[in-house]
């Protein structure tokens, strides 16, 4: 997509890429896409936000990511090795590397708090053993340790369904931390929260990511809230990418062709 008002983050080609969308489209009605040709790469820890009005395919590009869903065309390279073409054991393995925190937070709400932090590990223990939940002692070291870091330690043995929207998506934030990833990718983590919940979120997301130094790649609607955490802003309007750069970098004229009109800026 041509436009005058696109600028793009220079990448020296020295510098080893973690993860590589190329020419990304997917579709889930023939002849009517989504994504329309996505790209670009992260190399660094931070803070990535990706904005956008609903319906520009922000959510889909994380689930192709991941492969919850499967992209039309394009790849999805990840640690050299792309993402489309994986199949089976290797799969599940690559998986285990690509951490995801949800919207509507995905915990059982039957479990304890303690027991959805822990099922981060389920992507590295056998079929039996994952059956039976037979977590290693230094598992649930770690657990107790994530869920102080949250926060949230006098809540471990509490159903999940007993906490508020921003308890469960700190443990949320806590089991994705446990699968020890190379990436988190956040889809709208605060857009059901409070504002100081969601900063108190986006501070969590924040400090893990510097703390294991990975990136986390966040969908949001807050462009603030984006403005003011990320060290880089994708913008999506319409399937594509229409900016991607720093945060002091986007102007009035970038938001505007990304979620059209102005009046909204007033």
């Amino acid at each position: 997509m041509g436009s005058a008002l696109f600028s793009k983050v220079k990448i020296m080609s020295s510098v080893q890429k973690l993860l590589q969308v190329k020419e990304l489209k997917k579709e889930y009605v023939s002849g009517n896409p989504i994504l329309k040709g996505v790209d670009f790469s992260i190399e660094e820890p931070g803070l990535i936000a990706i904005i956008g009005p609903s319906g520009t395919g922000k959510s889909t590009l994380l689930r192709c990511i991941n492969r919850l869903i499967d992209a039309t065309e394009g790849q999805i390279i990840f640690n050299d090795v792309d993402i489309c073409q994986t199949e089976g054991k290797a799969l599940r393995k690559l998986r285990r590397q690509v951490a995801m925190v949800f919207q509507e937070y995905n915990l059982v709400e039957r479990l304890s708090v303690m027991e959805n932090v822990l099922s981060g590990r389920l992507g590295y223990m056998s079929t039996w053993q994952a059956w039976r939940r037979n977590y290693t002692q230094q598992d649930i070291n770690s657990a107790y340790e994530l869920l102080e870091s949250v926060g949230l330690a006098e809540h471990a043995t509490k159903r999940a369904d007993s906490l508020s929207g921003g308890q469960r998506q700190r443990v949320g934030i806590a089991r994705a931390v446990m699968q020890n990833p190379s990436i988190i990718l956040a889809d709208e983590p605060t857009s059901s929260l409070d504002p100081k919940t969601a900063v108190e979120i986006m501070e969590l997301l924040e400090k893990f990511s510097l703390e294991k130094n990975i990136p986390a790649l966040i969908n949001m609607h807050d462009v603030t809230l984006a403005k003011r955490f990320a060290k880089r802003i994708i913008g999506m309007s319409d399937g594509y990418v229409i900016y991607d750069g720093e945060p002091q970098g986007i102007t009035d004229d970038h938001l505007k062709e990304i979620y059209g009109g102005e009046s909204w800026l007033d």
